[in-house]
Formats: structure tokens, C-alpha cells, sequence
């Protein structure tokens, strides 16, 4: 399972039921915050302009009340293939249609333009995949556990009455 926490921010409760689902706020991480070379690198000044609070539906079996902090996850395999077809769909039809016009000894602007036909049709395949697949519940994200918070509090409390 990928992980990710967040915070849980609107119900969707259906009647009778406890807990069928919950909108989740989490932040997009990016590996920047780990690397040295963060303060000279472009890549970092992109990710610190696109972090944002992103907004994600989870199903959950657990009962939430506004605020709880979650963990919510989707399996490896979804994310894998998920991204292959939306990767190599598109490059593979590409090339495919770029095979088929040389071997058909069409010129090079013809082979170019069946080329780009074949990158928009993977594209348009993509598309239309994720959009009958969008209702599956195999693919959506579910809250794992609820994150405890940690009071320190009643450390600091237990250190200075003894």
C-alpha cells in the first residue's frame, strides 16, 4: 500500500450506515525536502510553487468527525499500472503509427503527422479507460487508520508535579 496522511475535512455518510466515506485534506510531498541540493535547484522552486492542499474522497469503515488526522492508501498495483497505461499508451501508439507510415514509404511529413495521430489516440484510449474505471472501487483510495495525536502535554504535566 502507497500511504499518505491527511486530514479529514466533510462527511459523506449515508443513513444507517457508520462511516461509508470521508474527504481527506493532505498536502503534496515532494523528495526535495530531503535533498542537499534543494536551494539551487529548479525542480524545488517548481514543487514550492505547485504544493497545495489537494482534496481526495475515501471510502472508510471507521466512524470520523471532522479533523481526525488519517492515513488513507491505494494499493501498489493500482498506482503501477495505472501509470503505465497512462505513460505508455500514448508513446507505444505513437510509435506504432510512426512504424506503420515508414514501412508504408509514406514521406517524412506524413509519417510525422500519422505519428502525432497515433499519440492523440493513445491519449483519447487513456482517457476513455480512466473514465469507465473512475466508479471502481478497487481503484479509490480507503482510510487505513486514525493517526493519535500525541499530547505532550501530559509529559511536561507529569515532570513538573513530581
Amino acid at each position: 500500500m502507497i500511504e499518505e496522511k491527511g486530514r479529514v475535512v466533510a462527511l459523506d455518510k449515508t443513513e444507517g450506515s457508520p462511516g461509508t466515506g470521508v474527504w481527506i485534506e493532505t498536502i503534496r510531498q515532494t523528495a526535495c525536502q530531503s535533498c542537499s541540493a534543494r536551494k539551487g535547484c529548479g525542480h524545488s522552486a517548481l514543487a514550492k510553487l505547485g504544493q497545495q492542499n489537494t482534496h481526495i474522497f475515501a471510502s472508510s469503515r471507521f466512524d470520523h468527525s471532522v479533523g481526525d488526522m488519517v492515513v488513507i492508501g491505494v494499493p501498489e498495483d493500482v498506482v503501477i499500472k495505472g501509470s503505465l497505461i497512462a505513460y505508455l499508451m500514448p508513446l507505444v501508439l505513437m510509435l506504432v503509427g510512426a512504424i506503420i507510415a515508414d514501412g508504408m514509404a509514406f514521406g517524412d511529413f506524413a509519417t510525422t503527422l500519422i505519428s502525432l495521430l497515433g499519440l492523440g489516440v493513445g491519449f483519447g484510449l487513456v482517457r476513455l479507460h480512466f473514465f469507465k474505471s473512475r466508479g471502481d472501487v478497487r481503484y479509490q483510495p480507503v482510510v487505513l487508520r486514525k493517526v493519535l495525536a500525541e499530547n505532550h502535554d501530559l509529559d511536561s504535566c507529569s515532570l513538573t508535579s513530581a
